[in-house]
């Protein structure tokens, strides 16, 4: 008998001028980037988040502290792939992630693929096990005002 387990995450940061902006660990032509400790990357932090809650190991905090200077401008592939390592130690394996990153602008259309293509090959799986949708909030709300960036995440896992 297969054992699964559903994980979901969520992650928001501010945005400001002059600042990169990495979503799903790809690199996004834009003016403004996440304010963070780490690179910001609100797409791999919440994914990070729904792995760790699908195999009951806590949240993005408790393994990589934001008081840490270890993980102080770390790329996010890196927490990904040491978040991975810790469900395959509890002896799962990623089924599939279903991502939404909801950001008012820039468009992310043009970037969606390479960002699928990004985040499957940290997790080794499939492209076709990671599935990544933008949405703006319609000028509602910090997102819609430009104000910040949040992703949410879905994952299954099995033993």
């Amino acid at each position: 008998m297969i054992n699964f387990r559903i994980g979901n995450g969520y992650d928001v940061h501010a945005l400001a001028p002059g600042l990169p902006l990495v979503l799903g660990g790809v690199g996004i032509d834009s003016p403004f980037g996440c304010v963070a400790h780490s690179d910001g990357d609100v797409a791999i932090h919440a994914l990070c988040d729904a792995l760790l809650g699908a195999v009951a190991a806590g949240d993005i905090g408790k393994h990589f502290p934001d008081s840490s200077d270890e993980f102080k401008g770390i790329d996010s592939k890196i927490l990904l792939s040491r978040t991975v390592d810790i469900v395959r130690g509890k002896g799962y394996r990623v089924v599939n992630a279903d991502i939404v990153i909801a950001l008012q602008a820039p468009k992310l259309s043009a970037y969606i693929m390479k960002m699928r293509e990004t985040l499957a090959s940290v997790m080794s799986v499939g492209v076709e096990d990671v599935s990544v949708k933008a949405t703006t909030t319609e000028r509602l709300g910090f997102v819609g005002r430009g104000e910040g960036c949040a992703a949410y995440a879905v994952v299954l896992v099995a033993m």
